[in-house]
């Protein structure tokens, strides 16, 4: 990793009445917007220093001490900047918020080094370069769009990771899946990868813990458009639970399989479905609370226009079939 010229300092004295605590356990309280495996990581390479003096993490207290930080932050990717435009629903000094298209993988990897959203975000603000994962805390699928929450500096990093971890981010999804589903629900089934496809995830036994909740918004002929909010947030988690309970999300390929169909639909609307070649499935609203403000900010956008058109062919479907024939 290169270094950059952006300096971080940090100083705190240890209150007398930590005596006897150990120099990481201070450090993680004083220093509580970031992580503690990066604090550990600055004692170890001797940059948290006690009193200008070089420390074990296990070392004890005695109180009163002065904890000093003085480093360059590194970089955290080596991705190239990109002049992709960026569709921004909200951005201050500390957050910035986007709504994904569909297409847009977010991360590179093997096969996709560049065009991707952390492409894109590092020419929109280059300090990015030196948070991990270039300030992202969560992603969607490339076929997938909607609202994605970008960190800007590395305690804000930290604080929205720890949100997630407990849940208090809330994320809800528009999917519209196969079949008719009469109410709405928990899926509490752990998702690890599976055993065969190694780019699929599957429901396991032996799996992380993945629970999300459903609830109905329109029902169809042989379809529900529901909205689905993340309590953990599994690797194509939505596309897995709703597969796994036999409501496969329509075009998805991996986990979907054949298109279904009304009976007796109308050619357009079979054409659409046959042709939607991507998981219908929209991270529409998010939802919490903001690293300096303590404010609880929320944001929604519509769906996509090649997701509403089937909606509505479907909404028109259900109207012809309502109609009394002459």
């Amino acid at each position: 990793m290169s270094k950059t010229d952006t300096n971080l300092h940090l100083s705190a004295i240890v209150p007398t009445e930590w005596a006897g605590y150990r120099l990481d356990r201070a450090a993680a309280l004083l220093f509580a917007q970031y992580s503690r495996s990066l604090l550990q990581k600055w004692i170890k390479s001797e940059q948290l220093l006690c009193d200008g003096q070089v420390l074990k993490g296990k070392e004890l207290l005695k109180g009163g001490e002065c904890l000093s930080l003085s480093t360059l932050a590194l970089e955290e990717t080596t991705a190239k900047a990109e002049a992709i435009a960026l569709n921004i629903v909200y951005e201050d000094e500390t957050i910035l918020v986007i709504n994904k298209p569909v297409g847009l993988i977010v991360h590179p990897g093997a096969g996709n080094p560049d065009h991707t959203l952390v492409n894109a975000l590092l020419h929109h603000c280059s300090s990015l370069s030196t948070l991990p994962r270039a300030g992202l805390v969560h992603r969607l699928d490339k076929d997938t769009s909607g609202l994605l929450v970008i960190a800007k500096t590395l305690s804000a990093h930290t604080h929205l990771i720890r949100q997630m971890q407990k849940h208090l981010v809330k994320r809800e999804y528009l999917a519209l899946c196969q079949g008719m589903i009469t109410a709405g629900g928990t899926i509490d089934a752990p998702i690890g990868r599976h055993t065969q496809a190694r780019t699929r995830m599957a429901v396991r036994d032996s799996g992380r813990v993945a629970i999300t909740h459903y609830r109905v918004v329109e029902r169809f002929r042989a379809h529900t458009l529901l909205r689905v909010q993340l309590e953990t947030g599994r690797t194509h988690q939505i596309r897995v639970h709703l597969a796994h309970i036999h409501h496969p999300i329509v075009g998805d390929a991996t986990y979907g399989g054949r298109p279904k169909f009304p009976r007796e639909a109308d050619v357009s609307l079979v054409e659409a479905l046959q042709n939607f070649h991507r998981q219908a499935l929209h991270a529409t609203h998010l939802a919490l609370t903001h690293p300096v403000s303590g404010e609880t900010l929320s944001w929604s956008v519509p769906c996509p226009e090649d997701m509403l058109d089937l909606i509505r062919l479907l909404q028109d479907d259900m109207k012809n079939m309502a109609t009394p024939k002459k």
